[in-house]
């Protein structure tokens, strides 16, 4: 008797680095965790430098391809098929990018039986605004996604209200990020943390982690870092990531004189050992998300969270570490309230809410297993995943 085949799945993404941010994240530690005896993941990619994190994937059993970006459209759609084909046959196309409904119609037109449409933005791109350009463009995306797309997925209601909300078909299915929970019970050395990044060891650290782009709102966190350093002289505001913004930004903290009460940290790899060992306070005031992995991470890491209030509030895990805060109040509003939620901070609390993590829907083993199960439901429709090797 043969073995079946892995069931061949290529995700369609912007980058696989810090560049393609939450979504790329979660599908790297996807990668590490599903089977790969009954699953194969490649990636095509539309950064065109690789990035470090490549090397992980290619050494797990994947293949990435690169293909120019969308802007350039006398390449794309004929890159996009051609490396489809050479690169397959695939069993399923899986798109995390705002142009999925372009994505989809091409693997269409290359043969691809299974086609997933997954959003991951509350409003990001979908907004056009009477846009005389972007609204046809947009237009053309959603009525080639109704009809190209043969599975529609989204990691919260708010983002499949954005994407698929006004297109007629089938309801959404809702797959929630999961996050590896292994590095949140580890123990970690406080002051030696704050050392290596240049923070007292008594300093209130409020902590941030995201790209340096206008969606992550960095120019008002520096406003509330301002307004912290008024009320409360020890306190520190944490920016983790990267990002085009982050020199604007850097000159920001220069010009109001802000100096050590700022650290940049750059993009780093140990995320729950920062959240740990070095931040006391988490702060969110994004204008929008689909739905932040950064915010499951703080509360694994048991971390009072100040959000803004277009965050989704399917990210409660741990309600009694949330507090949200309406983006027009002004600066001072925030900082108060970040005070406000300043407390000492118990290992009892915090493995509490580590474990309302592992129960819920955003361990990563459970989301895992849901997508198998997806990925299995829709090949057994199509017969595919049940060939020999």
């Amino acid at each position: 008797m043969t073995n079946p085949r892995p069931i061949r799945i290529v995700h369609v993404v912007t980058e696989l680095g810090p560049a393609g941010g939450g979504v790329a994240s979660w599908l790297r530690q996807v990668l590490r965790s599903i089977d790969r005896g009954r699953f194969h993941f490649d990636f095509l990619v539309h950064g065109a430098s690789p990035a470090p994190e490549e090397d992980e994937v290619r050494a797990l059993g994947s293949r990435v391809w690169r293909c120019p970006r969308p802007l350039y459209l006398w390449k794309y759609p004929w890159a996009l098929v051609r490396t489809l084909r050479r690169a397959g046959p695939y069993d399923i196309i899986h798109s995390h990018v705002l142009f999925s409904g372009l994505v989809l119609r091409l693997a269409r037109l290359a043969g691809v039986p299974i086609r997933i449409a997954h959003s991951h933005s509350d409003v990001g791109g979908f907004r056009v605004d009477g846009d005389p350009i972007r609204g046809p463009v947009i237009g053309w995306m959603n009525r080639w996604l109704a009809r190209d797309a043969t599975l529609r997925l989204a990691c919260s209601r708010r983002a499949a209200a954005a994407l698929f909300g006004r297109l007629p078909g089938p309801t959404p299915r809702l797959v929630y990020y999961g996050i590896d929970l292994t590095p949140f019970a580890a123990s970690v050395d406080r002051v030696a943390i704050r050392a290596e990044l240049g923070l007292p060891a008594d300093a209130f650290v409020v902590g941030h982690v995201g790209r340096f782009q206008p969606q992550k709102n960095h120019e008002f966190l520096i406003e509330i870092a301002a307004a912290l350093r008024e009320r409360e002289p020890r306190a520190r505001l944490l920016l983790v990531g990267d990002g085009p913004l982050r020199p604007a930004m850097e000159r920001r903290v220069r010009d109001r004189g802000l100096g050590a009460a700022v650290v940049f940290a750059g993009a780093r790899s140990d995320v729950p050992r920062l959240m740990l060992g070095a931040m006391d306070v988490f702060v969110l005031p994004s204008h929008y998300e689909g739905l932040p992995l950064v915010g499951i991470e703080a509360q694994a890491a048991g971390l009072p969270c100040v959000l803004s209030d277009v965050i989704t509030e399917e990210l409660d895990v741990v309600p009694g570490l949330i507090g949200r805060m309406a983006l027009g109040r002004p600066a001072a509003d925030w900082a108060q309230a970040i005070l406000g939620r300043r407390r000492e901070r118990s290992s009892e609390a915090a493995r509490e809410a580590l474990e309302r993590v592992r129960s819920s829907a955003f361990n990563m083993e459970q989301g895992v297993r849901l997508l198998e199960a997806i990925y299995e439901e829709v090949g057994s429709r199509r017969g595919v995943g049940s060939g020999s090797r």
